[in-house]
């Protein structure tokens, strides 16, 4: 089946993410051991229900401080997300010369805050996806549920059969798979360009 479409995932895909680096900032910021930050908040299921949509942009932020027992601000939010993300420029660049020949978007399991903010966390993928970058919490659901990528290439006006999707995790490529879309589990840059190949786009 030829593409006629293509959708992201954004960590480890289109930018890093590390996420001790995160935890390290937060726990500077918040006078909290890396240790107490990453049980309160990553041991947890707040960030599951976070990237499923239950709570809001300002419910998540409120939650987010009431377990790090510390009034986080959002921009100290964004600061601490903004550090562990940084872009890859050569997968950026490889979006953006998709873009010039098939529709293109993004689909990552992520909350409300980072869809309010994307353009500050990561303003270079503002103008390739636009109205196309979807965070999971929109949806009610996240990666790897099938339900979600329907959802997802509905909003997007996208044929699952003819959407290629690129993540890091094998499971998510399974799940887009038994949606009906083509998928690719993404390690680097070359083999990204390679599966592409494969499907008859040479870029």
């Amino acid at each position: 089946m030829p593409i006629s479409a293509v959708i992201f995932d954004m960590d480890d895909v289109l930018c890093g993410y590390n996420v001790d680096m995160r935890i390290a900032c937060l726990a500077e910021i918040s006078s909290r051991t890396p240790d107490f930050v990453r049980q309160a908040v990553w041991e947890g299921d707040f960030l599951d229900r976070s990237d499923r949509g239950e709570f809001s942009a300002e419910a998540y932020l409120r939650e987010f401080g009431r377990l790090l027992g510390y009034p986080l601000s959002r921009a100290e939010w964004v600061h601490a997300r903004k550090r562990a993300m940084p872009p890859f420029p050569e997968m950026v660049q490889l979006a953006l010369s998709l873009k010039a020949r098939f529709p293109v978007a993004l689909l990552t399991n992520n909350d409300h805050l980072v869809a309010e903010t994307i353009g500050e966390l990561f303003p270079e993928i503002v103008p390739i996806f636009d109205k196309n970058l979807f965070v999971s919490a929109e949806f009610g659901m996240a990666k790897p549920d099938p339900a979600c990528f329907l959802a997802c290439c509905e909003r997007f006006g996208a044929n699952p059969v003819e959407t290629f999707f690129i993540d890091d995790r094998s499971e998510n490529v399974e799940g887009a798979k038994e949606a009906g879309l083509m998928g690719h589990v993404f390690t680097h840059h070359s083999g990204l360009l390679e599966a592409l190949a494969l499907q008859g786009v040479n870029l």
